[in-house]
């Protein structure tokens, strides 16, 4: 049973990257509960400010070239003022990441088995005896075969979907309360997509952890998600549980969204574009609706000039005036809302 539970709590949180002197804003005044037990899906295009959200939570980001600004809580401390000491005391115990691309995240020189023990090393007191028993537990916990032969083999020396198997194993070795997974599918064949996602929420319903996804498919979104986040250009645009999200999208880019998604009974039509591209930081208009320019046809006056997060009905938050007046560029009998 889904509880109301709070795990994280992200309260206007800023993260800047350094260019030149001037700090720009990738993640631009995000506020963000997670619960436990709950998997919250962070959605949208590459560039939106997703990854960059997982790095400030966890603390991956280089602090001479980053600033965090805000309130990332958890058990009443705030992870955006914590030093690399204080933070290398929850990564891994208490919060656990899966990366995108499980090669790179691997170290090449060595052996999986020693990758996987390094974080029981750190952060339990277990035995010799008791890590290596616990590894080989991990190893058969995510599905892979044969555990104390894969103990010995280096990270080269598997697939893909192997590799991510062993991120996961290793993210989840010390039973965090909170598992961060940044595009934990991408590099994969839709084969392995899905024993990964069955994985994922097996793992979630069995330690009750709260899990932030991040992806840009929403097809996935749809099969494991329990509340969605849209973001773009740094901002969250968009909040809702995951079945009104789907079935009542309201703000224009994520109306846009689903419209460029390929349908079966849509064979015929040519595929729908989202107009422009994400702005680069440099170029991200830091006032009005970030999304006005690739909406030209919408009158600038459906804009906020300063736009907020409306909640719209329970737990479904849109930010701006926008989504009242939006309709399809060429859509027959022009507004919906």
């Amino acid at each position: 049973m889904k509880t109301s539970e709070e795990l994280l709590k992200i309260n206007d949180l800023h993260t800047g990257f350094r260019i030149g002197d001037t700090y720009f804003n990738a993640v631009d005044g995000v506020s963000l509960t997670l619960r436990k037990n709950e998997i919250l899906a962070i959605v949208g295009e590459s560039g939106c400010g997703k990854s960059t959200l997982a790095t400030s939570i966890i603390g991956l980001h280089d602090h001479y070239k980053t600033r965090v600004q805000g309130e990332i809580l958890f058990k009443n401390k705030n992870l955006a003022r914590m030093t690399e000491e204080e933070f290398n005391e929850v990564r891994g115990l208490d919060i656990g990441m899966i990366f995108q691309d499980p090669l790179s995240a691997l170290n090449p020189l060595m052996r999986i088995g020693e990758q996987i023990e390094e974080g029981l090393i750190y952060h339990t007191k277990l035995t010799k005896e008791q890590r290596r028993a616990r590894v080989l537990e991990l190893l058969g916990q995510v599905g892979i075969p044969s555990p104390p032969r894969v103990t010995r083999q280096f990270p080269h020396q598997l697939s893909g979907g192997m590799r991510q198997r062993v991120i996961i194993a290793i993210a989840i070795s010390c039973k965090p309360q909170i598992i961060i997974a940044d595009e934990p599918t991408t590099a994969l064949d839709v084969t392995i997509q899905a024993q990964i996602l069955d994985l994922l929420i097996e793992l979630q319903q069995e330690t009750e952890a709260g899990i932030i996804l991040i992806t840009h498919d929403l097809g996935v979104v749809a099969e494991v998600a329990d509340r969605v986040a849209v973001m773009y250009a740094g901002q969250i645009i968009e909040l809702a549980p995951v079945e009104e999200l789907f079935a009542n999208p309201k703000h224009p880019y994520t109306r846009s969204l689903f419209n460029s998604i390929p349908q079966m009974n849509r064979q015929d039509e040519k595929l729908n574009v989202i107009e422009g591209i994400v702005p680069s930081l440099m170029k991200l208009p830091r006032t009005g609706c970030r999304f006005a320019p690739r909406i030209s046809w919408i009158p600038q006056s459906a804009h906020e000039d300063h736009p907020q997060l409306h909640e719209i009905s329970a737990e479904h938050f849109v930010r701006c005036s926008c989504y009242k007046h939006f309709y399809f560029k060429g859509e027959e009998g022009g507004r919906t809302s």
